[in-house]
């Protein structure tokens, strides 16, 4: 890139450029020269927006925790409506998408002191919804939200990252949660009536 020609919005420019890398070429990939070869600009042009190459990450996992964020919300906006399996696997549909699972990799492989844990922010925001769930008594008062959260988001996790064999449909996340929920949601005629 010429020098003295101004950049529209660089910084998201390299941000998407970290996460095309991140995506196609995995963790291990993600350097200063690959990002700034791939967004088309001087390896100069990130230290100009990001002190050093981890504030770089950090804003890189700060965007995938946003859209962790945005899936709890919505999540929890779900409480007391259809069904806790339905909203629990749904939920594990939109959060674990390949930019996230990626994300994810590189911070448990390379940085996990940058920013909050991706996977933590998850668990709290299933915690969060499954204590809505017992508040409104679609989950058991005996049940352990936190717990139950853990092995929802950790289970959901290794099966989209394909360690269970494979990459899952529908019909198999449903079967996962399904399998971690079953004693903790009340059957049919225990259901609360509104």
């Amino acid at each position: 890139m010429p020098t003295g020609v101004a950049l529209r919005d660089a910084r998201m420019q390299l941000l998407a450029a970290g996460e095309r890398v991140l995506l196609e070429h995995g963790p291990a990939a993600v350097t200063s020269r690959a990002v700034t070869d791939e967004a088309g600009v001087a390896k100069g042009v990130l230290h100009r927006h990001f002190p050093t190459f981890d504030d770089f990450l950090g804003a890189l996992l700060g965007q995938q925790l946003s859209g962790v964020t945005a899936v709890m919300a919505d999540l929890l906006d779900r409480a007391g409506h259809g069904t806790v399996l339905d909203n629990l696997a749904a939920a594990l549909v939109n959060l674990f998408r390949p930019l996230l699972l990626a994300a994810v990799r590189l911070q448990l492989s390379r940085v996990p002191r940058l920013g909050p844990s991706l996977l933590g922010a998850a668990i709290e925001g299933v915690t969060a919804y499954l204590a809505a769930e017992q508040g409104g008594g679609r989950l058991h008062t005996s049940a352990a939200p936190d717990a139950l959260a853990r092995a929802v988001v950790g289970t959901g996790h290794l099966l989209f990252s394909g360690e269970l064999g494979g990459l899952p449909d529908d019909a198999a996340v449903r079967e996962v949660v399904e399998a971690i929920i079953v004693g903790a949601v009340p059957g049919p005629a225990e259901q609360p009536r509104h």
